[in-house]
């Protein structure tokens, strides 16, 4: 294809049909649909709807919609380090609040997110009713990504041209879809499947609702960094949503990120992946942070922030799970890792298993040498971090984080499915609601549990504080921090490393430049 057309596929297909755009003018177009070759040819709804479930996959990666709502928080920061992990500063203007409608995860989020609400479409246009419904769930949950991120949402009616740029909610508009959809099919969606939460059901519909009526009061207001006003009827609603939920705590945290976690009974929805076969990049959550030299191999890139870690307490179960079999095969807790790491199993104080003869190591125990980095210095990780790192502190700077427990037999194509949504977290926006007017009662008893398995002393949160600081703590890294310190008006304030309160506008993420070739969109205010 000449390089005109590929301009003019991009320009048509990516920005107009979806809202969505690319910078590089020879890549594929993202949604793979080239108007002048559609041809009337059948639809493979089917082969559709896997496709907006993969599109889930986009969730686990490091970048994209994971790095909008964690690294623009206080929890995760991605400092350069040298001449690593610069990437044009992208990472740095998240968490500092200085980005701009070029940053390309900005563009890469908004891209993803709506490129499967276009796959949902085609489904719902030509499915059956059983995929009709889950394309509806689907779009609706991609759809409420892009409400909290951007604010507006494009969208196509049934029918119209391809060609015609597609109309724009407003971000009150899109809420009040979102929530229309799912009422209209919660009715229809099956009971959650035992042992594999990654097929659309009822729970994860209540799930949905409950965390939409929840932020409606954020979504509706007139200025979208607030003062929000939050209805009591929605709260009740909240309430409501919740305790249609059929589900369970799992009796340990951990139970949600290990390898087999697909048993976990408070798993409500979740993105399938298969050991060794399909699936995403869940294998970040330990390597993005991880160093070299540890088992698993890490990028050594990202950390979490002081600050945020001195929340809990340094035995919290949540971010120190330290059992034999995890120190056997890793050498170092699982959690937050800070200190002196040491040696996976039969592997020597450089991470290697193999002597300078090439035979493997046998009989070295886990855990027990103390690795260096690369450098031969001790590889003692500290707390204490800067935005821009080098010298001695170079692959040591930072407390490194790993969510899931890595699959030994898999490190790198590994079997944890990612967990979308969790029933902890459900109990913690009822609790949140009732504070905020809602009619109905906490379940102590499912509380109690939800304190002791952190193996800590504690008390069920009853006020908005205690919950927010409890939502950071069981939540983290899971994608709604910051959700959670906009709602709890937190996320402009100062903070370690971004000693500054921010401007307004950074509560919404700017629509990336070249979408706006729609003129139906509008940039957000302050960009």
């Amino acid at each position: 294809m000449k390089r005109i057309n590929i301009i003019k596929s991009i320009l048509f297909t990516s920005t107009i049909i979806l809202g969505v755009s690319c910078t590089n003018l020879d890549e594929e177009v993202l949604d793979g649909v080239v108007i002048s070759s559609t041809g009337g040819s059948t639809v493979n709804s089917a082969s559709l709807l896997v496709s907006a479930y993969e599109g889930l996959r986009g969730f686990q990666d490091q970048d994209k919609m994971f790095a909008l709502d964690e690294m623009s928080t206080d929890a995760l920061v991605g400092p350069t380090r040298g001449g690593d992990w610069d990437d044009n500063a992208k990472w740095r203007q998240l968490h500092t609040h200085t980005w701009a409608p070029d940053n390309i995860e900005i563009r890469n989020a908004w891209n993803s997110l709506l490129s499967q609400v276009y796959n949902c479409n085609l489904v719902i246009e030509n499915g059956t009713a059983s995929q009709i419904s889950q394309a509806r769930f689907l779009r609706a949950f991609y759809y409420y990504n892009v409400i909290d991120l951007y604010g507006q949402a494009p969208y196509r009616e049934a029918g119209s041209s391809l060609e015609a740029d597609p109309k724009v909610w407003t971000r009150q508009e899109a809420t009040a879809f979102v929530i229309s959809e799912l009422e209209a099919i919660i009715g229809s969606l099956p009971a959650r499947v035992a042992g594999d939460a990654s097929i659309v059901n009822v729970d994860a519909a209540h799930f949905l609702l409950a965390k939409l009526y929840l932020n409606k009061g954020v979504f509706n207001a007139a200025d979208a960094a607030g003062p929000y006003t939050f209805d009591p009827a929605d709260m009740t609603k909240v309430v409501t949503h919740v305790d249609a939920i059929n589900s369970s705590l799992a009796t340990d945290y951990w139970d949600n990120f290990k390898p087999t976690n697909n048993t976990s009974p408070e798993i409500l929805f979740s993105s399938k992946n298969i050991r060794g076969g399909q699936g995403g990049g869940i294998q970040s959550r330990w390597r993005m942070g991880m160093h070299y030299q540890q088992t698993p191999d890490g990028w050594n890139g990202f950390a979490t922030v002081a600050e945020y870690y001195n929340k809990f307490n340094p035995n919290d179960r949540r971010i120190k799970n330290s059992d034999q079999y995890i120190i056997d095969a890793f050498g170092n807790n699982v959690g937050f890792q800070v200190g002196q790491m040491k040696n996976g199993k039969n592997r020597d104080e450089f991470g290697r298993d193999k002597d300078a003869s090439g035979a493997l190591y046998t009989n070295i125990p886990a855990g027990t040498v103390n690795l260096k980095d690369r450098k031969g210095n001790p590889l003692v990780f500290t707390a204490a971090l800067t935005l821009i790192t080098g010298g001695a502190t170079l692959e040591t700077a930072g407390i490194r984080s790993q969510k899931y427990i890595p699959d030994e037999a898999n490190v790198g194509t590994p079997e944890n499915d990612y967990a979308l949504m969790r029933y902890s977290d459900a109990l913690l926006m009822k609790a949140e609601a009732i504070l905020r007017g809602g009619t109905g009662v906490n379940d102590l008893t499912k509380f109690a549990q939800l304190v002791s398995r952190t193996n800590v002393a504690g008390t069920v949160p009853t006020t908005l504080d205690a919950i927010y600081t409890e939502r950071g703590k069981e939540l983290w890294y899971e994608g709604w921090r910051r959700n959670d310190m906009i709602r709890f008006g937190k996320f402009l304030e100062a903070r370690e490393l971004k000693p500054y309160v921010s401007d307004n506008r950074y509560v919404l993420f700017p629509i990336p430049a070249d979408a706006l070739f729609n003129a139906n969109l509008k940039q957000n205010p302050g960009y």
